[in-house]
Formats: structure tokens, C-alpha cells, sequence
């Protein structure tokens, strides 16, 4: 049994620009369309898993007298008279067909456990619904589809029914964060966003009424060419205006200007109002929004507002002052009888820790590991300096950003020899034999070394065991994990740390360096396949984690095809952002183990990792740059002969 959970969505800005910008096709001087989308605290949790027919049941209270439990073979005809029913559980019907069309498979059985996202009020039910079942067809069925694809599926599924949903519904698809997404034609991009300052939103159903294919049949008029002033109105208010208030929402967003996006709201909703309501003037005159929005206590509440979706009296969204506001605005809302419900989009906690375990005993670099630790081996480095492993890493992880690392330690004998390096400063007479850059370089070591914190690995229970014991440093926070025999070489104007850091900041989720190897070279490494959710194959959505896989295993099932359409191998670059869902999962690891008694087998990471990846998702992220192993002989070899060359 799977869990799926899939967010409603809502648009901030760029209502109708994904219609328009199809027009495209049709006429190239017609403005790309451009809208900010964000899935919704509220949506639908269902438990998915195989079976011989196509069935939708529900335990959820919520939709009590709503909803009524249907099963069908899967059989496409049936499917698609299902579709074409009207009820709400046509949107499964539609989306199965086209999964058994194309795709061959057999049924799935989805249970509905919860539904707290409100239907028919501008949020995409019908569509979050349809990404439920394409994504447990594609989860189910291993196909392999990236996001894109289940967005796509989820689509043209809807498109089987009644409902005539717009290509931004389906965003909901990408979860509960904002997104950009353009509308160039038949071409769609989806681009995540980050934001600098909490967002307290909020959104009411007015309970009014709307026509919405009334709406969309007379803006559709003034497409693919305006032949009057008006339709030349709603062209410039949904193409080049959008534009412009698109990018200007999306810098605010980055750069926490709150009451400015509150204001930008408003300003959307007049241009609306004067440029594109006038096409549907009865379905969009639209008085009982203007109320809500004109209401002087909702405006001491909130920044700005405007409608949602398709506009006219469906719904209503907000942009609080604060918590509290949005708390307060809340509880109005619904003493005026409109129900109302929360959105705070929160900034990506950054990542400013990060752990290096150097516990290992080096054995395989023996008996120069018998009085010197292979972190502190010495390595040339290209401006001519001689440089310990350790020191290269550090200051990798400065150049990116990082406040705080923790050494993982043997023992604790071993926390004087860092504190040597680190922390105590050159006698007089050493620091005067050195030239004035290395006497300036002495403080930077200095520095970092301020930065140090240590924890000890007593018992040598395995990698995941040793990274387990920086739990409490990580205190709940997303942390950089690098590993301390390999050393890193950016290829760009960023450290590869600082690469990986903003991809994480990009998904907020468990995220790997990525770095293609051969397959004579599987074995060596942990391997990782899946999806790629970019054209240009750099972003990947793992689908599965392999530990030194055989060649054989590899070519059959982890080989994903690059941008040049080759199938390549993929091995983890030795740098991760954890989450905290990974120190959980190796507390239950260790907790398991202890309680059997057993101390010998390892805690391995890369088992706690795939864990992770199936509760939540995993990114590969494919970084620009080298990495140089040290931890044998022959690595140790070609890193020092290679790593002092520009």
C-alpha cells in the first residue's frame, strides 16, 4: 500500500495566459503566456496499490453524500463512457483510459483517505484528482513518467471528461510550492521559485455563482487575432501587461517585498477589470467580489487581493499582513459566511551546516595512516599552495555559504590533532618565516577552525551510523553531507557545494550530486536512475538508489538515457543535502538493530537514503565539476598528480 498525497492548487498571478499563449500556434505576435502557481496546504490523501479492476473508493468524512464508491474493468470503451458521465469520479475514468491506451496497464485500487480540499471553488479539484491517478498508475506500474509527464497525463485525462481545465490547473502536480510556469504554444516550462519572506495567504469561497465555460468561450473570442479595440484590450492585458506584472511578482517573491506583491495584486485584479471583463460582462461584473475586496476591514488586514481562476464570483484570494492577520482575516471571512482557508509559503530554510565524517581508519592508505590521519594527507594545489584533504573541503564549504560543520570523529584522542591545526596559532618566530600572503592565510585557517564542531563514532557501525552521531547538530535543519576523502573541482564561476545547495533550494527535498561513470566502474560507486525533469538532462527524479551495483544489474535497470540520447550511469558526486526525514529514518535503523541485538551489521546510509526517497522524493542533480578520490592507493596517485592542474 502506497500514500499519496496531492495538493490543490491556486494561481497568484497569470489567470488565462495558459490558454492564450497556446494560441501561439496560430499567431507568433501573441505574447508567451507566463503564471506563478502554488499547490495548497489543502488537498487529497489516498492509499494506492495493485489490483485487477479500476477502483475509486472513499473513507474521507469529508465527502459524505458527495461521493458514492465505483469500480470498472479495465476495459478503455467503458473507461471513457465512465469519463463522459459527469460525476465527479468521471476525472479517474478519464485519466485510466488514456493510462490503458497508452501505456498497457492493469488496474490500481485508490482509496481516498482525507479530501480537505474544497471542490468546485476555483482551486483544481478535478485536476489534483487526475494527478492522483496518473501518478499511482506511474508509481504503481513503474513507467517512469517525470512530473512533467504525470502534469501532461493528468491533462489530457481531464480534457476526456466534460471539463475544459486550463494547462495550469494540473501545477499541482509539482506540490506545495510556487512555480513559474510559460505558456509558449504547444511548449511548456515549469521553473520552481524560492521566496525571501514567509506569504500569508489566504483564499475564500464566495459562494456566488459563475459560468465558467460561459467565461472562457467569450475570452476566447478575441483569439488567435484581436479584430477590434476591445479584443486588442484583453491581448495586451493577458499578454504583455502579464508579463510584466509576472516578472515583477516573481522579483518581489525572491526579494521579500511583501506589501509591494500585496499591491501588484491589486493592481492585476484593476487591469483585469478594465481590460478583460468587459468581454463577459455578465459572468465577470462580478459584485460580490468587488464587495470582498473593497470591504475597509479586510484592506486593514491584507496587502492587496484579487480573484482566483477564472475570475467572477467563485472565489477570492489575499495577501495578509502577518500570522496574525491572516488568522484574523480567517475568521471574518467565515463570520461573513464565506468558507476560507490558510496558504503560508514559507522561504526554503537554507542550508548553513554541513558534516564531514573522517572516522574511517584509512587502511587501505596503511602505514602512512598509522601516524597521519588521510584527511591530512598533503595535496598540491593549482596556486601553488600545499593543502591537507581537510582544509580543501572546508574551504569549499565557506566559499558556499556555510557557517557551522561538524568533523565526525573516531574518538575523541583524535579532537587535538584538528584543534592543533585549527585553533592554535603559529608560535612568533614560525609565523615570521613566512611571506605576508601566508601569514594572511594563517588567520582564514584560524577562522574556520572557529566554525568546528566534533562529534565521535565510539563504535564503527557503518557510514550511515557515523552520520547519524551529527543528529543533534543538524537540530532539524536540512545539512550538507560531503564526504572526507574526496575532494571537489567546480568547472563554473560556483563550488559544486554551493551547486548542490541551490538545488536543494530549487526542490526542497532530499537532494545528490549526480556524476556519470562508466559502466566497467558501477561497481565502485552508489548508482541512481530515474527521470529527468529538464530538457537538458541535468535534474533528475530518482526513481531508484543501487550501493556498487553489478555491471550486469546496472545495464539492465539503472541506465537512463542522456541529452545526446545515450544511456548512462549515474553515480552519487559524494556531496548530499539530508533532511531530516534521513536522520529519522537512521534512528529507526539503529533503534531496530539494537533491538535485535545485532551490532555487526552495518547502518548504511545509502539504505536510509532510498527509504527517504520513497516517502517523499529524491533529486540527482547533475553538478558542474571533478571529483578526485583519495581513498586508495591508485586514487590517492592520480588525485595529486591531477588535482594541482588548473
Amino acid at each position: 500500500m502506497i500514500k499519496l498525497f496531492v495538493p490543490g492548487r491556486l494561481c497568484l498571478f497569470g489567470e488565462h495566459t495558459d490558454w492564450a499563449g497556446h494560441y501561439r500556434t496560430m499567431n507568433a505576435d501573441i505574447p508567451a503566456g507566463a503564471a506563478i502557481v502554488t499547490g495548497i496546504e489543502q488537498g487529497i490523501y489516498a492509499e494506492v496499490e495493485k489490483s485487477s479492476l479500476f477502483e475509486v473508493q472513499s473513507t474521507a468524512e469529508s465527502m459524505h453524500g458527495q461521493w458514492h464508491d465505483f469500480a470498472c474493468r479495465m476495459d478503455e470503451q467503458e473507461l471513457k463512457r465512465i469519463a463522459r458521465s459527469g460525476d465527479f469520479f468521471c476525472y479517474c475514468a478519464g485519466v485510466a483510459s488514456y493510462m490503458l491506451e497508452w501505456y498497457k496497464v492493469g488496474g490500481v485500487r485508490i482509496r481516498i483517505t482525507d479530501m480537505t480540499l474544497p471542490m468546485k471553488s476555483g482551486l483544481s479539484s478535478s485536476a489534483a484528482i487526475c494527478v492522483l491517478v496518473a501518478r499511482a498508475f506511474n508509481i504503481i506500474y513503474n513507467l517512469n513518467l517525470n512530473t512533467m509527464g504525470e502534469m501532461n497525463i493528468a491533462y489530457v485525462g481531464e480534457l476526456r471528461t466534460s471539463s475544459r481545465c486550463g494547462r495550469l490547473d494540473q501545477a499541482c502536480a509539482f506540490g506545495v510550492k510556487p512555480n513559474l510556469m510559460t505558456f509558449d504554444g504547444d511548449e511548456i516550462e515549469v521553473q520552481p521559485l524560492n521566496v525571501k519572506r514567509p506569504l500569508y495567504w489566504v483564499f475564500a469561497d464566495l459562494c456566488g455563482e459563475k459560468d465558467t465555460i460561459k467565461i472562457l468561450s467569450d475570452l476566447n473570442k478575441a483569439y488567435p487575432f484581436a479584430s477590434n479595440e476591445q479584443e486588442r484590450q484583453e491581448h495586451d492585458a493577458l499578454g504583455r501587461k502579464n508579463q510584466e506584472f509576472v516578472a515583477r511578482a516573481v522579483r518581489y517573491m525572491a526579494e521579500g517585498q511583501v506589501e509591494e506583491l500585496g499591491r501588484l495584486m491589486t493592481e492585476t485584479e484593476e487591469v483585469f477589470d478594465r481590460q478583460v471583463a468587459p468581454m463577459c460582462p455578465s459572468e465577470l461584473a462580478s459584485p460580490k467580489l468587488k464587495a470582498v475586496l473593497a470591504d475597509e476591514r479586510i484592506q486593514q488586514l491584507t496587502w492587496g487581493g484579487k480573484g482566483v481562476g477564472s475570475h467572477g464570483d467563485g472565489s477570492v484570494q489575499f495577501l495578509a499582513r502577518n500570522e496574525e492577520a491572516q488568522q484574523q482575516l480567517v475568521g471574518y471571512l467565515e463570520s461573513q459566511g464565506m468558507p476560507a482557508y490558510k496558504l503560508t509559503i514559507q522561504p526554503v530554510h537554507t542550508v548553513r551546516k554541513a558534516i564531514i565524517p573522517v572516522a574511517g581508519f584509512g587502511t587501505r592508505l596503511y602505514p602512512a595512516t598509522r601516524c597521519l590521519k588521510k584527511d591530512f594527507f598533503p595535496i598540491p594545489c593549482p596556486d601553488g599552495m600545499v593543502r591537507p584533504v581537510i582544509l580543501i573541503l572546508l574551504e569549499e564549504l565557506v566559499k558556499s555559504g556555510i557557517e557551522e560543520v561538524c568533523l565526525v570523529l573516531g574518538s575523541e584522542e583524535e579532537r587535538q590533532l584538528y584543534a592543533d591545526f585549527f585553533e592554535r596559532p603559529l608560535s612568533d618566530e614560525h609565523l615570521r618565516k613566512l611571506n605576508a600572503e601566508s601569514q594572511e592565510y594563517e588567520n582564514r585557517i584560524l577562522d574556520i577552525g572557529k566554525r568546528l564542531h566534533y562529534v565521535y563514532q565510539k563504535e564503527k557501525r557503518g557510514f550511515g551510523h557515523a552520520v547519524y552521531q551529527a543528529a543533534q547538530f543538524a537540530h532539524g535543519e536540512p545539512v550538507l553531507l560531503m564526504l572526507g576523502d574526496t575532494l571537489y573541482r567546480s568547472t563554473s564561476n560556483k563550488p559544486c557545494a554551493l551547486q548542490l545547495i541551490e538545488a536543494y533550494e530549487r526542490y526542497n527535498r532530499l537532494t545528490l550530486g549526480l556524476y556519470p561513470v562508466s559502466l566497467g566502474s558501477v561497481s565502485h560507486f552508489g548508482i541512481m536512475s530515474g527521470v529527468w525533469e529538464d530538457k537538458d538532462c541535468n535534474h533528475m527524479k530518482v526513481s531508484a538508489l543501487s550501493e556498487k551495483p553489478k555491471a550486469s544489474y546496472a545495464e539492465e535497470f539503472l541506465g537512463v538515457r542522456g541529452k545526446n540520447g545515450e544511456k548512462e550511469y549515474c553515480s552519487v558526486f559524494g556531496q548530499y543535502v539530508l533532511t531530516p526525514e534521513v536522520f529519522r529514518q537512521l534512528e529507526e535503523d539503529i533503534r531496530k538493530a539494537d533491538e535485535a541485538g545485532d551490532h555487526l551489521t552495518e547502518i548504511e546510509l545509502t539504505a536510509a537514503l532510498d527509504a527517504v526517497r520513497q516517502q517523499t522524493g529524491m533529486m540527482g542533480v547533475r553538478l558542474r565539476g571533478e571529483r578526485f578520490d583519495m581513498g586508495n592507493p591508485g586514487a590517492l596517485v592520480e588525485t595529486v598528480a591531477s588535482f594541482s592542474k588548473l
